[in-house]
Formats: C-alpha cells, sequence, structure tokens
C-alpha cells in the first residue's frame, strides 16, 4: 500500500474505525448480555455476528474464503486455525458461517461488557497456566453446547509473531472426546492489516482457507501425535 495512502487513513483510522468499534462493542455486548440470557447463546451469537461483519465493513477488511465446500454450516466441529492477528476474531465469527463458541484465556473475562458478553455467548474461558483445570473447563462447557455449536481454537494458544509454532493438544483431545470432527482453518494475511502488539490498523483482505475435516477416533498419544502434525502441515502448507 501506497505511502500517500497510509497517511491518509491514519485520521480515518483514529476519528472513525476505533470510536466506531468501541461503540459498537458496547452496544453489541450488551445486547447479547440480554438475549443470551433471555433466549440462548445461540440467538446471542447473531449479534456477535453483526458485530463482527460491522468492524470488517468499517475498517475495511474483505474476507475470501477457500472451501466452501468441505464444511455444512449447520454441523458442529473443534475449529482448528492458526493466529497472527486480533482481526482473526472477526473475520472468522464474523464469515465461516458456523455458530462458533471461542476458547479464550481467563483474563479476557475481566474486560468490562466484552468479557460479560462472551459468557452470555456460551464461550469457554480456560485458564491457561493450569492445563488440567483447562480440560476440565471444557469437558464441563461441552454440556451445555447445543448441537450446531462449533468450538474454536487457536491450536497454537497464542498469537505467533513469526511461522506457525507448534499445536497444543488440547483442541484435538476436545475433538476425540466429543466425537467431533477438527475443521483445521488457515488464516492468510491478517498480520498485515493488525501487526501483533500494534495499533497499526489498516485496510486489506484476509484470506480463509477450509480445509477437508479431519475425524479423530478414540487412540493413544502417538497415534493423537500423528494427527495433530498431519493438521499442522495442513494449515501450514496453505500460508
Amino acid at each position: 500500500m501506497n505511502t500517500f495512502f497510509n497517511i491518509a487513513y491514519q485520521p480515518y483510522k483514529w476519528i472513525i474505525v476505533f470510536p466506531a468499534m468501541v461503540l459498537t462493542t458496547l452496544v453489541m455486548g450488551l445486547s447479547c448480555i440480554f438475549v443470551g440470557a433471555v433466549f440462548s447463546p445461540d440467538k446471542a451469537d447473531t449479534l456477535a455476528v453483526a458485530w463482527a461483519k460491522i468492524f470488517c465493513a468499517i475498517a475495511p477488511i474483505r474476507v475470501r474464503i477457500q472451501g466452501r465446500r468441505n464444511y455444512d454450516p449447520l454441523s458442529a466441529y473443534v475449529v482448528v486455525a492458526n493466529h497472527k492477528s486480533m482481526v482473526d476474531i472477526p473475520v472468522l465469527h464474523g464469515f465461516i458461517g458456523l455458530t462458533i463458541k471461542w476458547v479464550m484465556k481467563m483474563e479476557l473475562k475481566k474486560i468490562p461488557v466484552f468479557g460479560t458478553a462472551c459468557t452470555f455467548l456460551g464461550c469457554i474461558y480456560v485458564n491457561r497456566s493450569n492445563s488440567q483445570a483447562a480440560v476440565e473447563s471444557i469437558k464441563a462447557a461441552k454440556k451445555s453446547l447445543s448441537d450446531k455449536a462449533s468450538v474454536l481454537f487457536f491450536a497454537e494458544g497464542t498469537r505467533s509473531r513469526g511461522g506457525l509454532l507448534p499445536f497444543k493438544k488440547g483442541a484435538f483431545v476436545f475433538a476425540m472426546n466429543s466425537g467431533l470432527p477438527v475443521l483445521p482453518v488457515t488464516i492468510k494475511n491478517s498480520e498485515q492489516i493488525l501487526p501483533s502488539d500494534t495499533l497499526d490498523l489498516m485496510p486489506g483482505t484476509v484470506d480463509l482457507i477450509i480445509h477437508p475435516p479431519v475425524h479423530i477416533p478414540n487412540c493413544s498419544k502417538a497415534e493423537l501425535d500423528k494427527k495433530i502434525n498431519q493438521i499442522h502441515r495442513t494449515i501450514a502448507g496453505a500460508l
């Protein structure tokens, strides 16, 4: 993107984009709390999808999806994706077309309105410093999920600042125990729109590449590791 456009975008970002997102997050967050409490988390999810699409429209961020034939929007999956930018969240939630429940670090629950809204959306908070407690949180949450709810993991466990990091096992153990297929997703170019640890937002295009689902049967640790390595190679190969 040329230097002139970069300079011209800055006042728009600070005067329009960021204030609009704060206001939209507040309004949609409070609405999600109400709808989730009165109706259901899945009903509140329609508001979260609207929030995500509003963000992408204002930024603006274009989303291109490859592999729509590889999944059924009315089915449930364990979605496993790479993670390089905070814009991965609205891009996935707004455009993949699934009813998504995020696996999120416990610290996010403390954010006013946002944390409570995510609770009423049915998101799953985990303590990343205690792997056993994290597993128990996910097991407990599974009981309250609807039949069409997909659980989304950023399998690296954090945002990567370079290449694809090794995957944590939690998503794959959950898939094995729940019987849900893993849906691998590669996110490309999001770090060019909003690099990690910055507010250097710029418009652009993000590609979502949806790979064929992978079923993980009850298996040994060695076999599970092979499945995880296979999915890691799939996601990495499309970057």
